[in-house]
């Protein structure tokens, strides 16, 4: 009796031990993909956090205000507004007379088009006119969730579409999660753009959500596998198969990889797998010492002359 006894109060600790843990996991999900009306200032990234501060993390979760334009293209453009599945899209149009074709742009996770305005600005120089567009969830774009690159594809594919209804080939540069949408929006979605320039693209929902949890010096399961089994049901859909290396098996376009060497996010093995796996024609470019960042920081000529080559190329 005594060992029966036992036996049910040690199940009823282990079932309320993962009900915990299924709860902590379902809050943090929540709380990843969902970002504040509010404009204070969000989390820190992991790698920046005190040790108080990533204990707090660990307990309730990253605070992220939904990102805004806080700077204007300082050329001349036009604010496009664009249906999309997950709502209406703000984009800016910038042309330029006598064009080679448009450069679509889209920004990674938490951030906005206002982030992308340096690299548009030389894309203009090289002769050629730019959309720029907030993913919805961000910037002047309708909502407030994010599903870091699955249903961010249709928005790609929803902003490409409407450059393609005019003349001209259609490049896309993407960032990040933007790079992971891209991908998706080309092997799921059946966009096809005239080439893809693409930085830094995560290897695979689960692939970002174990980095997480390294940069913050925590053993990654059980706990990345439950954010991303969680972040998926919250959203309705399956997290496991957001995965860059498997798209990238299904593209033919052209492809520039662009990515930095100190990425903390994004490791050399994601990167090696996604361009082996890239069926079209390919390139690649690694910027030495630079990490999760725009890779024009540090080497701006490097960068310049990667792009215009990769462009003229074509």
């Amino acid at each position: 009796m005594q060992r029966r006894r036992l036996a049910r109060r040690g199940l009823l600790v282990v079932l309320l031990g993962l009900g915990l843990l299924n709860a902590v996991a379902f809050f943090h999900a929540w709380r990843f993909t969902h970002f504040t009306a509010d404009s204070g200032r969000p989390t820190g990234s992991p790698e920046q956090l005190t040790l108080a501060g990533k204990l707090g993390v660990l307990a309730t979760g990253v605070r992220t205000p939904k990102a805004r334009n806080y700077v204007r293209p300082t050329f001349p453009y036009a604010t496009v507004r664009l249906p999309s599945p997950n709502g209406q899209l703000e984009s800016w149009y910038g042309a330029v007379p006598r064009a080679w074709g448009t450069v679509a742009l889209f920004p990674g996770y938490t951030s906005s088009k206002s982030q992308l305005l340096h690299e548009a600005g030389y894309f203009r120089r090289l002769g050629y006119n730019v959309l720029l567009t907030d993913f919805a969830g961000s910037g002047g774009s309708a909502g407030y969730n994010c599903t870091v690159g699955y249903h961010e594809a249709a928005d790609v594919a929803a902003a490409v579409r409407w450059l393609q209804r005019r003349p001209g080939p259609v490049f896309i540069y993407a960032n990040s999660m933007g790079a992971v949408a891209t991908l998706r929006a080309e092997a799921e979605l059946g966009l096809r753009p005239t080439a893809n320039l693409l930085e830094c693209p995560y290897g695979s929902m689960l692939a970002t959500a174990q980095s997480r949890f390294h940069s913050i010096g925590v053993p990654a399961f059980p706990m990345a596998n439950l954010l991303v089994f969680w972040g998926g049901a919250a959203n309705g859909f399956n997290a496991f198969a957001l995965d860059a290396t498997a798209y990238a098996a299904r593209i033919p376009t052209p492809t520039l990889l662009l990515w930095g060497t100190a990425d903390p996010r994004v490791t050399l093995p994601e990167t090696d797998a996604i361009f082996a796996a890239l069926a079209g024609p390919k390139q690649r470019q690694d910027f030495p010492g630079s990490g999760h960042e725009p890779y024009w920081w540090k080497h701006e000529a490097l960068w310049q002359r990667t792009v215009a080559r990769f462009l003229n190329g074509l």
